[in-house]
């Protein structure tokens, strides 16, 4: 991430990873219109490095920026004085008052509190997160609110990271046939299952999904510790069903708040645990485990292909 390795000794994780140029223009060319007259902070920036800075500097007339706001751990000439780097400093909460969107790569290990922050001061942004804080505590009521989306990429594509040498070690040794990197260009690239998560009305939104799968139970079956149907790819919910169904988390790759309401999700919004007659929080087809699913229930009234 382009951020600051905030924490590091306490948490004993790697949060030093800077996202590609090539990532940030391919989502945040979807916003443009929306930046014009507005004030962007990179709160999570080491403004020498960053690509996030890099883009708004090179863009900034093209985007219509009142200001850019950049922390890091330096001062820098962007508007930052005497900035520590941490998003939760006083001098860094002060300019976050000021802006109108945060844009930036934040430390995955601070996430909650992180996006806390951002809704705490009412802030539009886009910003990068594990894939699985979907399902956080902290997280996962806000998108059920269609407070949070996620953005333009795909969830299914895994983003690529550079890093400092030091971390180069730990991949090598601790990595699955290259699981957590990717060689390109014989340089070793960190792969993780980032997405981009924002409060930005997006007009996919409104796009809905077309639904052409026809309902029964042999295709569907029931889970056997949720009242709902497994349905395990967005593009088989089927169009003559009206009850509840678990569907992958990439389903909000194509969620329209118009046609599908979001009820709730497996697991206890990601911790492990159980219920209280003492089965898994896990979704199960004959006992089998299912990976984590959102719980959806179309809405009454509308057609099953355009909205």
């Amino acid at each position: 991430m382009s951020n600051t390795n905030l924490r590091a000794a306490k948490t004993a994780k790697a949060d030093e990873f800077y996202t590609q140029l090539e990532d940030i223009e391919r989502e945040l060319k979807h916003y443009r219109a929306f930046f014009s007259g507005k004030t962007v902070y990179c709160n999570c920036d080491d403004y020498r490095q960053s690509n996030f800075v890099r883009y708004f500097k090179e863009n900034f007339e093209e985007l219509g920026l009142k200001k850019l706001f950049v922390s890091g751990y330096e001062i820098t000439p962007y508007g930052v004085d005497k900035s520590k780097g941490d998003f939760r400093s006083p001098e860094c909460i002060e300019l976050l008052k000021q802006a109108d969107i945060v844009v930036t790569n934040p430390p995955f290990s601070l996430f909650r509190e992180y996006v806390a922050q951002l809704i705490q001061y009412k802030k539009f942004f886009v910003i990068l997160g594990n894939k699985n804080a979907i399902t956080y505590k902290e997280v996962f009521p806000l998108i059920m609110k269609n407070k949070i989306g996620v953005g333009y990429t795909p969830m299914g594509k895994n983003l690529l990271f550079t890093f400092p040498e030091k971390y180069k070690q730990d991949f090598l040794n601790n990595s699955d046939g290259g699981s957590r990197y990717r060689i390109v260009d014989n340089k070793m690239l960190a792969q993780t299952a980032a997405i981009w998560y924002t409060n930005i009305p997006l007009k996919k939104q409104n796009e809905g999904i077309n639904l052409v799968q026809e309902y029964s139970p042999e295709k569907y079956p029931h889970y056997d510790n949720y009242d709902a149907i497994e349905v395990s790819k967005t593009a088989q919910i089927p169009c003559n069903y009206f009850g509840v169904m678990g569907v992958p988390i990439t389903f909000l790759d194509k969620y329209n708040p118009a046609q599908f309401e979001i009820l709730g999700c497996t697991a206890v919004y990601g911790d492990c645990g159980v219920h209280v007659d003492g089965t898994s929080w896990n979704a199960q087809i004959n006992g089998k485990k299912v990976y984590k699913r959102l719980f959806i229930r179309r809405r009454q009234g509308l057609k099953n292909t355009n909205l």
